[in-house]
């Protein structure tokens, strides 16, 4: 979370404060261990406060949410994240009333739940460095475990030490950062560091050379052009979740997995394979996503020609504030190698890398680490960095990219107006989702 929170801020206000981001993370070490040895008198209950508050504040945005979803899926979606995280906020801050217990088993179910996931996804994809990501996951599924069996701390530490491991990784992650930022040529940005590396998606991070003449903002704006499984194939048969992020099978029995694409005037970013997928092949190999499973691939000319061939995109995201320079940059160096590879550089993970490219630097700041601050309470940093976790312990998705694509919109189109602008058009959508309701009544 803090890795997407820099990459929008964006190397050229961090490097001189190389030092600041060195000492934060030392600090967040310090303060993990601080939680787990429980030496400073009250820091445990107000570290626990201050979380279960930030749950309860993602729970109210979530309520919001379903008031404001138009379908009965999107307030189902919302109404579960609701439930799950005021439950979840007022179990955190309840932990030292007697919900210990309680707490102890939701954690050990959900860490449980998502190690086991990550497991399986991992193994059925085996990236490059897959055995180091199964061996954190099962060490999480190990935490989990020693939480509920309370060895060797008592429920009572439940709540800390996940504080704890949650505030190391943020340290680390800081840590590392500064100290990279601090070797790393002024040409260097953010993304091309080796904290983004972890699935060799940064490859084609733009290295640009510094210009003192300010980039000229865009032309025309930035667009997500997606290709759902439902909405690209002709389909009886639903399974919701399966159908919004993997894939959703045809009436001829063929499996569709959807598009990604992304347009800015005469660029056009569209990856495929250059044959045909035989869905008949072994699992396997066909999710293999290291050299066994890489294919000649192509990229398509236009939206035009793409339309024309096979059929209009289903879902756009549209973004204003990016850097032109940046993602023909990327582009330059992404197009010199057409390779496929279904679960690791696919049309998917392309447009991810283009966007995350453009979008650096885009929440450039007289005070950046203010910001660095704020953006840690945004519920759509959360959102965009757990599809950033999930797709690391599989692959990208149009579904996923869809989601991710309109987190990072409601990220940097806010956080460029004041807040007073922001809470006016807030405070002005629901009066006119009320209206609505009341007229649709």
């Amino acid at each position: 979370m803090i890795q997407l929170a820099l990459l929008l801020i964006g190397a050229d206000a961090m490097r001189r404060r190389w030092w600041v981001l060195a000492g934060l993370g030392i600090a967040l070490l310090v303060l993990a261990a601080l939680l787990v040895a429980d030496l400073v008198d009250g820091l445990t209950f107000v570290a626990a406060q201050a979380f279960g508050l930030v749950f309860l504040a993602q729970g109210v945005v979530a309520l919001i949410g379903v008031a404001r979803a138009t379908t009965l899926g999107g307030r189902l979606l919302h109404g579960l994240k609701a439930g799950l995280m005021l439950l979840a906020g007022l179990l955190v801050m309840g932990h030292m009333y007697n919900s210990e217990h309680l707490l102890a088993w939701l954690l050990c179910i959900s860490l449980v739940l998502d190690g086991l996931t990550r497991i399986g996804l991992i193994a059925l994809v085996r990236f490059r460095r897959w055995a180091l990501s199964v061996a954190i996951a099962a060490a999480e599924i190990g935490v989990a475990i020693l939480l509920v069996a309370e060895w060797p701390l008592p429920h009572a530490y439940n709540v800390p030490v996940c504080i704890a491991i949650l505030l190391m990784g943020w340290g680390l992650d800081v840590l590392r950062i500064g100290l990279w930022l601090r070797r790393e040529p002024e040409e260097m940005g953010l993304f091309a560091l080796p904290a983004f590396g972890a699935r060799n998606w940064n490859e084609n991070a733009p290295v640009l050379v510094r210009s003192d003449v300010p980039e000229a903002p865009p032309e025309s704006p930035l667009t997500v052009r997606i290709w759902t499984p439902l909405g690209s194939a002709e389909v009886t048969e639903r399974r919701p979740v399966v159908d919004r992020y993997l894939a959703a099978r045809d009436v001829n029995g063929g499996m569709s997995t959807g598009h990604s694409a992304l347009e800015y005037g005469a660029l056009y970013i569209s990856h495929w394979p250059g044959h045909e997928i035989d869905p008949n092949l072994p699992v396997m190999q066909l999710f293999d996503g290291g050299k066994a499973g890489d294919m000649p691939g192509l990229f398509q000319p236009s939206y035009a020609a793409e339309h024309a061939a096979w059929c209009a995109c289903t879902q756009t995201v549209q973004l204003e504030h990016f850097s032109v320079r940046r993602l023909r940059a990327y582009w330059a160096g992404y197009r010199q190698d057409a390779t496929y590879n279904l679960t690791n550089r696919n049309c998917s993970s392309a447009v991810v890398g283009a966007l995350d490219s453009a979008l650096e630097g885009v929440l450039l700041s007289r005070f950046p680490l203010l910001r660095l601050i704020a953006l840690q309470f945004n519920p759509d940093l959360w959102a965009a960095a757990y599809l950033r976790s999930r797709a690391h312990s599989m692959c990208w998705t149009p579904g996923m990219v869809l989601d991710y694509a309109q987190a990072l919109k409601r990220i940097v189109e806010r956080s460029r107006l004041p807040w007073t602008v922001r809470v006016a058009a807030f405070l002005t959508r629901l009066k006119a989702d009320r209206t609505m309701r009341e007229t649709a009544g």
